[in-house]
């Protein structure tokens, strides 16, 4: 049986200023992603559910809890944290969640991540350089990391609709 999500997002706003837009559809992503996961069980969350890919609804959430940590507070903010979910033996772990791994937690740590982006952000223009660099040790200004940042929650907000329609058949934006 197919259902379709009924969307609890904010849209974002037609008629905004470029940064207002920005972090607009960057919490659109954001609402998008935990919407998809909403409702499932821990074991749902981990399944794998598109063989042969690993790729789980937990998984994409302990992602982007490190994505979050990544740009704003380790590259703007220029801060060195330390990854929640992946190590040097596993660089992947963060898409790896174990039997043991809970979404209380990853949905504590991706939300702690991204009110840390809010703050790293608050008053500064898009204009703005940031204090840490990107791999190639350029740095980057406040727009492409919000440009990047929207990229990348499209992205695995794809990934996610696919999960969760194989996961229970529920579909929807």
């Amino acid at each position: 049986m197919t259902t379709t999500q009924t969307p609890d997002r904010h849209e974002p706003a037609l008629d905004a200023a470029e940064l207002p837009m920005l972090v607009g559809w960057l919490d659109y992503h954001r609402e998008t992603l935990a919407l998809k996961c909403s409702g499932l069980s821990d074991e749902q969350l981990r399944t794998a559910s598109m063989p042969p890919s690993t790729l789980t609804l937990m998984g994409l959430v302990r992602h982007m809890a490190e994505v979050e940590q990544h740009w704003f507070s380790n590259v703007f903010g220029g801060e060195n944290g330390k990854a929640h979910f992946y190590t040097d033996e596993d660089p992947d772990g963060d898409f790896h969640p174990g039997p043991a791994d809970t979404m209380e937690v990853a949905l504590a740590t991706w939300q702690g991540e991204i009110d840390k982006a809010r703050t790293q952000a608050a008053g500064h223009s898009l204009d703005t350089l940031s204090k840490g660099t990107a791999r190639k040790g350029q740095h980057v200004n406040l727009r492409w990391i919000y440009t990047h940042m929207i990229e990348e929650y499209a992205r695995h907000n794809g990934h996610a609709d696919l999960l969760r329609e194989a996961i229970d058949g529920t579909t929807g934006d």
